[in-house]
C-alpha cells in the first residue's frame, strides 16, 4: 500500500481502494468482530467492508437455519456498535450503540426486526472508537440459498454472486432485489457483483495457451475425472490430449437429459462438440466456479458490457488467472476500453468505500430494519 521515496518519506499508493475482508460468522464472536472491523474502518479512514460468511462445519448443530440466525445476530452487532459519539449527540463520551443497563452488557435475544434469534446471550459493550469517515464498515455477503438471500436482502450493500449465464444472473439479481424490498429497503441499495475469471491475451488461441500453461500446476487427472462425472462419462488422464470420440459425444448427449440442467454441463458439451481436446475443454473453464472469459481485452470488455447493460449485475468480482501479471493486464488493457465506452469511472466519487459504492450514509442500525419484514 505504500512505496518508499528517494527522500525517505512514504506516501500512499492509493487513497481510494476499499478493503473488504471475509469473516466467519459461524466461528467468530460478535464482540471481537465489532472491534476488529470498526478499528480497520478507522485506520483506513472509511474504506473497510465486512463480508459476512456463514461458514459450514461438521457439527449437526450447524444447520443452514442456525448459521443464518447466528449470522444475522453477529452482523447486527458490528452495525449497532458503529455509532460514534459524533453522531450520538454525546461528544467525548463512551458510546456503543447498545442500550445497555449495566457496564457488562445486555441480554441480546432478538434480531433488529424483533424476531427471536433462538439464543439469548450477554454481550459486552464494545470499546469506544473514534468515528470513521464513512460511519461504519460496509456489509457484504456471499452466501447462497434462501437463508443467505434473506440475510443479504436485510443487511448487505454488496453481494458476491456466482451466476454462470446471463439468464441465471438476472434471476439471482431479481431475487436479491425482491429480498431487499421485503426487508423494507430500496432494492437499488443492494449491489450484486457477478464473478468471472479473465484471461487476457492477443487472441483467443493465445489466451487458451496461457490457461493450459497455468493448468500445469494443478491436478489435471482429478479435473478430467470431475469433467467425466459432470457429463456422465468415465474419463481419465490418458485421454487428456484427445477429443471425445463420436461415440462418447453421442453417449454424453443422451445422458444430458437424465442429469440436472446445469449451465456448466451445457457449456462443457458445447465446447466438446467443437472438437477440442479434453485439456482444451478444461482450459475453457467449463468446470470452474465462475465463467471463464479467455480472449482479447476487447472480448472481456464486451462480456462485462453485455452483462451490465442487460441487468445481469451491478458490478463484477474478478478472479484473475494469475496475480503475477493478470491484474496488471486487466487494469492496463480492459479498464481503458470500459472508460472509453463510458462504463467505468475516470475518478472516484469520494474518499470512502461507502461513497464509491453509492451506498447511503449509515451510523448504527438502519431504522427501517426495526420494522417487521413485509410479506
Amino acid at each position: 500500500m505504500a512505496k518508499a521515496l528517494s527522500s525517505g518519506r512514504r506516501q500512499c499508493e492509493t487513497e481510494r481502494i476499499g478493503l473488504v475482508t471475509t469473516a466467519s460468522t459461524t466461528f467468530t464472536e460478535p464482540y471481537n468482530l465489532a472491534r476488529q472491523f470498526k478499528a480497520l474502518d478507522v485506520i483506513t479512514h472509511g474504506r473497510a467492508g465486512c463480508n459476512a460468511e456463514t461458514t459450514s462445519g461438521k457439527s449437526p448443530r450447524r444447520t443452514s437455519a442456525r448459521r443464518s440466525r447466528r449470522a444475522r445476530r453477529i452482523t447486527n452487532v458490528p452495525t449497532r456498535s458503529s455509532r460514534s459519539s459524533r453522531h450520538c449527540g454525546a461528544a467525548g463520551r463512551r458510546t456503543s450503540g447498545f442500550s445497555t443497563s449495566t457496564a457488562s452488557g445486555r441480554r441480546h435475544g432478538q434480531d433488529p426486526a424483533g424476531q427471536p434469534t433462538g439464543q439469548a446471550r450477554s454481550l459486552p459493550r464494545p470499546a469506544a472508537h473514534p468515528p470513521s469517515e464513512q460511519g461504519q464498515p460496509v456489509i457484504f455477503q456471499a452466501g447462497g440459498g434462501s437463508y443467505g438471500l434473506e440475510l443479504a436482502g436485510r443487511y448487505a450493500s454488496g453481494v458476491y454472486a456466482s451466476p454462470y449465464t446471463i439468464e441465471d444472473a438476472r434471476a439471482q439479481r431479481q431475487a436479491l432485489r425482491d429480498a431487499a424490498k421485503r426487508a423494507g429497503r430500496d432494492p437499488d441499495e443492494v449491489k450484486m457483483l457477478a464473478g468471472f475469471m479473465p484471461t487476457i491475451a492477443p487472441s483467443h488461441k493465445a489466451a487458451l495457451q496461457r490457461r493450459r500453461f497455468l493448468d500445469e500446476v494443478v491436478d489435471l487427472s482429478q479435473r478430467v475425472r470431475y469433467l467425466g462425472s459432470m457429463i456422465g462419462l468415465p474419463l481419465g488422464p490418458g485421454q487428456l490430449d484427445e477429443p471425445l470420440t463420436t461415440e462418447q459425444l453421442a453417449d454424453a448427449m443422451r445422458r444430458r437429459h437424465t442429469r440436472p440442467a446445469r449451465p456448466a454441463l451445457r457449456r462443457a458439451l458445447e465446447v466438446a462438440k467443437e472438437g477440442w481436446s479434453l485439456r482444451d475443454v478444461l482450459a475453457h473453464g467449463v468446470i470452474d466456479y465462475h465463467p471463464v472469459v479467455a480472449g482479447t481485452a476487447t472480448d472481456l470488455a464486451d462480456h462485462m458490457q453485455e452483462w451490465f447493460e442487460t441487468g445481469a449485475c451491478d458490478g463484477f468480482s474478478i478472479a484473475v488467472d494469475s496475480y503475477h501479471d493478470g491484474l496488471d493486464a486487466f487494469a492496463d488493457q480492459v479498464v481503458p476500453i470500459l472508460q472509453e465506452r463510458v462504463l467505468f469511472h475516470d475518478d472516484y466519487e469520494g474518499p470512502t468505500l461507502r461513497e464509491n459504492l453509492g451506498t447511503h450514509e449509515q451510523y448504527s442500525l438502519d431504522p427501517r430494519l426495526t420494522k417487521p419484514a413485509r410479506s
